[in-house]
């Protein structure tokens, strides 16, 4: 193995599921629907809960699917066709991150976006379906339960890496779910001060 195929193929699956991950669903969906910008209304991300205040809750779905498409997708095809480093995972985890960092800084949107959820379990779901699968089981019933997509979008993450490691033994998709949580819960440091504060919205009254 050639360090040249090395270099091509880690940039390659870089640039390109950051790309992909870079479509911003949710704003093309409400530009193209109401010619409104996303970014002006609600909390300012383009993901599927600001498409829910604009267009409602079919529209939140389609875009939450699209997301987690956008998500597994690049996930899907680096594992099918990568040649370098298969053992250890890397390629598809790398994969994964950018697609998340293309959904939250979008190059087409002057790196804004969303905060990833739909996508972050997206990829999880391409890299161990079973894990990916309880990690949205989770997602859901905590949002049905309390009303608040950020408390189960937190929780369900925060989760993941116990869940990935009980589920696949390969360290860098852990790893990945770890660093992962950890971003994404970030960008949703304003949602979790104002659940604090008895101030989020809820998804449904």
């Amino acid at each position: 193995m050639g360090y040249g195929l090395l270099i091509f193929e880690i940039l390659a699956v870089i640039i390109g599921a950051y790309i992909i991950g870079s479509i911003p669903t949710g704003y093309i969906i409400v530009k193209l629907a109401t010619g409104q910008d996303i970014r002006q209304i609600g909390s300012g991300s383009t993901g599927a809960t600001n498409v829910k205040r604009v267009m409602g809750k079919k529209w939140f779905f389609i875009t939450l699917l699209l997301d987690a498409f956008k998500g597994a997708f690049p996930v899907i095809i680096t594992k099918i066709f990568a040649t370098v480093c298969t053992g250890i995972g890397l390629l598809p985890v790398l994969a994964a991150v950018s697609v998340i960092l293309g959904h939250s800084k979008s190059v087409f949107l002057k790196f804004t976006g969303g905060k990833s959820v739909a996508s972050g379990i997206g990829t999880i779901l391409a890299l161990n379906w079973i894990a990916g699968l309880v990690i949205a089981a989770i997602w859901a019933v905590i949002t049905y339960c309390s009303k608040y997509v950020s408390l189960g979008s937190i929780i369900a993450l925060a989760l993941s890496p116990f869940i990935m490691w009980f589920f696949d033994k390969h360290i860098a998709f852990t790893i990945y779910c770890a660093l992962g949580a950890i971003y994404i819960i970030w960008l949703h440091r304003t949602n979790i001060q104002r659940l604090l504060k008895g101030e989020e919205n809820k998804v449904r009254e």
